[in-house]
């Protein structure tokens, strides 16, 4: 690992300084055209609201901000929100089908407690660790993906980063139409189009769908998915907007909770194919999001915006997930026979005021102050008396049924509200010195309750306390986060930042808090970065880089000393590492994109009585200290683009003592665009080109979630 990691570094680091020094410069791209070849003008001198309120692009902000554009999403054949996300520096996977096979990890930190999603600026709070919303990539104009804490902006669950799925947005212009449809192996089917013009004067509509089904690349591996989206915008000028959108996703994804290891050490690449789980899993999440969003200014100076949303998500899991292959026995034994149901419904509203002032002499200073409010409530069904513990062979057997006795119930409901107040200020010392900071106070009040059953557990007669081992009904944390950081621009395409910022992550999830004594005295566990780092935008903006230094470090984690001894909040974990990105178009037809990541990952203290026991100074579980993304394009003419796009994962560990390891992997995909008219192409997609075994995620410390195995597409692309 280490040798990577000197590899890629030095790469990153080599391919920076080319960058800077270049002087070649690239093609001119039409940017209506249906052959994607680069990005066009760099996101670093857009304005990007994931990294601040403020209104500034992510050259002026002192953090590392990562811009993800949906056309290049597309043209990569990223039809999915973890594939696409992935690419950005820094982020990894750690989904699994517990987590709604949406979890990350970033900078040496993973999963929904620690890595916050919004959908198109609005925090999606998770509960039990879960997140089903976006999977599809069809409506996305981008993501931006924001590196280190950010609790100052968002809240709890924000240490070690941000991802904002950004959707398109209408277009008052004129009508526009784009279509896909496409097939490929597995019988995988997927269709999209997207409908979008002005309607009135001021008044633009837009409207997206996307259909996708497969028959997976594992036995009774079958998917679905369907995701609708709709928007109204309103701009009877240019000092006032509003939008109203609504989103609803279906996904029932493959059923396939991974591949038992042979003795829970290795992969028998002879079983790569057999799917353990029941013939009648279910995997089921129904998705609704309605946003309200308003910006109104008043005044050159001041700014108002709301933003009010009612999200509502209904999952469901039927199935057996955990395996375990004894190769003595050569017996595969079956247990976790998992029926739940989450009933979610959050609620709330966002909203802020800034003012900018100009003091003269070149200083202007811009304040930001604003409100969070969120609501969640929960009601949480399961059937956990019913356990199956069955054996089968690994090669030949019957899948057989979800059990199913006791039924899937609601056993406890939680309610959490989330009360903040926050502000951002931007000093301006002459044009090319800024200083920023943020400051954020957070209420989180938890309340959970069982429900109590008659008798025959048939009827709810009524609830009872859940917390601090049914004597308490309500937990609340307080939590003040801030950061301070400083931005020199030597020119407008030239920065160098430095940041200190720090950040909370929950203890579990908030919204369901564990009921456990021992856990009812806890805080929020808190935490604290150090960064810089250098952006630059140069061949009149047709290349691009990036570099961020960092140390991250979290207190407060939960340990156990012994299975005897109640669990403690001492611990402490930490990252360090480099972060570097490069987007070149170059002559004759070419581009590049590509990224490299480097950290070191640890439990500071982790330490335990028993020295076999004793984690300390071990690697985080699922954290890769090794990643890379790239991209290159060819268009040697006008209507032909060929890609090929390669991503490495270092390897990882499945536990905390580092004794299982998931070993890293690298993969190539190809491509090729053709344009049969102006308005018409086709796109050929090669998946896994060398048909690599890897794991995309462990499950159970036992068991791997494969990734795909070499695959084909074929998709025909209309646009209008």
């Amino acid at each position: 690992m280490f040798h990577h990691a000197k590899v890629l570094s030095s790469t990153s680091l080599f391919v920076l300084a080319l960058a800077q020094g270049s002087v070649a410069f690239a093609q001119d791209t039409d940017e209506d055209s249906i052959i994607v070849i680069g990005q066009g003008a760099s996101p670093l001198l857009e304005e990007s609201a994931t990294g601040s309120r403020l209104g500034i692009s992510p050259m002026e902000t002192p953090a590392a901000i990562n811009v993800l554009d949906g056309e290049a999403i597309r043209a990569r054949g990223d039809f999915g929100f973890i594939d696409a996300v992935t690419r950005a520096p820094g982020v990894s996977s750690s989904a699994t089908p517990g987590n709604g096979g949406t979890a990350l990890v970033v900078r040496g930190f993973s999963g929904q407690g620690s890595v916050t999603q919004l959908y198109n600026g609005v925090r999606l709070i998770p509960n039990n660790s879960s997140i089903t919303f976006p999977f599809d990539t069809w409506n996305i104009d981008r993501i931006e993906v924001l590196n280190g804490p950010a609790s100052v902006l968002y809240g709890q669950g924000s240490l070690g980063g941000v991802v904002n799925v950004v959707p398109k947005s209408a277009n008052f212009e004129r009508l526009e139409f784009q279509g896909q449809a496409g097939y490929g192996s597995f019988d995988t089917l997927h269709l999209a189009g997207g409908v979008s013009g002005p309607v009135a004067e001021g008044l633009a509509v837009r409207a997206d769908a996307s259909f996708r089904q497969s028959d997976g690349y594992v036995e009774r591996g079958n998917s679905e998915s369907l995701a609708l989206s709709a928007a109204i915008e309103y701009r009877p000028s240019d000092r006032f907007s509003a939008s109203l959108r609504h989103d609803f996703g279906h996904d029932q994804p493959m059923r396939y909770n991974g591949t038992p290891l042979a003795d829970g050490t290795r992969l028998d690449t002879s079983i790569r194919h057999k799917n353990y789980d029941v013939a009648d899993s279910v995997m089921d999440y129904k998705d609704h999001r309605t946003q309200l969003s308003i910006e109104w200014t008043p005044l050159d100076d001041v700014k108002f915006a709301s933003s009010s949303f009612l999200f509502d998500s209904l999952r469901r899991w039927e199935t057996l997930e955990s395996y375990s292959w004894n190769t003595t026995t050569d017996l595969v034994s079956r247990t976790a026979n998992t029926g739940i149901v989450h009933d979610v419904l959050q609620w709330g509203n966002q909203t802020s005021l800034s003012y900018k002032h100009q003091f003269g002499g070149g200083v202007n200073n811009q304040l930001l102050v604003g409100v969070d409010y969120n609501e969640l409530k929960l009601k949480y069904s399961h059937n956990f008396d019913d356990v199956v513990n069955d054996t089968v062979d690994p090669y030949d057997f019957d899948p057989g049924s979800f059990l199913n006795t006791v039924g899937i119930e609601p056993r406890n409901r939680t309610h959490t509200a989330i009360y903040a107040a926050f502000l951002e200020n931007r000093l301006e010392l002459g044009e090319k010195l800024s200083i920023i900071a943020g400051l954020r106070y957070e209420s989180d009040r938890v309340g959970r309750w069982n429900y109590v059953y008659d008798a025959a557990g048939e009827t709810i007669i009524g609830e009872a306390p859940a917390l601090n081992g049914g004597t308490a009904s309500h937990k609340t944390f307080r939590d003040l986060t801030w950061r301070v950081g400083t931005v020199y621009q030597p020119t407008p395409n030239l920065s160098f930042y430095a940041q200190y910022a720090t950040g909370v992550d929950p203890v579990g999830n908030l919204t369901s808090f564990s009921g456990s004594s021992a856990q009812y005295g806890f805080s929020n566990a808190s935490g604290h970065q150090v960064e810089a780092g250098v952006k630059s935008v140069f061949l009149e903006g047709r290349g691009s880089a990036t570099l961020a230094v960092y140390r991250l470090a979290k207190n407060d984690l939960t340990i156990q000393r012994s299975p005897l001894l109640p669990l403690e909040q001492i611990g402490k974990q930490s990252s360090q590492g480099i972060e570097a990105s490069v987007s070149l178009q170059l002559p004759a037809g070419f581009a590049i994109e590509a990224n490299g990541t480097v950290l070191d990952a640890n439990y500071d203290d982790f330490s335990n009585e028993n020295p076999l026991l004793d984690y300390t100074g071990n690697t985080p579980i699922d954290v890769p200290e090794v990643t890379g993304n790239a991209t290159l394009t060819w268009s040697p003419i006008a209507r032909l683009a060929v890609n090929t796009s390669l991503r490495y994962v270092g390897r990882r560990y499945m536990d905390q003592a580092n004794a299982k390891e998931i070993p890293d992997y690298l993969v190539l995909d190809a491509g090729a665009s053709f344009a049969i008219t102006e308005n018409l192409a086709v796109r050929l997609r090669l998946y896994n080109l060398f048909d690599k075994d890897y794991a995309l995620a462990s499950n159970y410390g036992r068991q791997w979630i494969l990734g795909r195995p070499r695959s084909v597409d074929v998709a025909i692309r209309a646009s209008f």
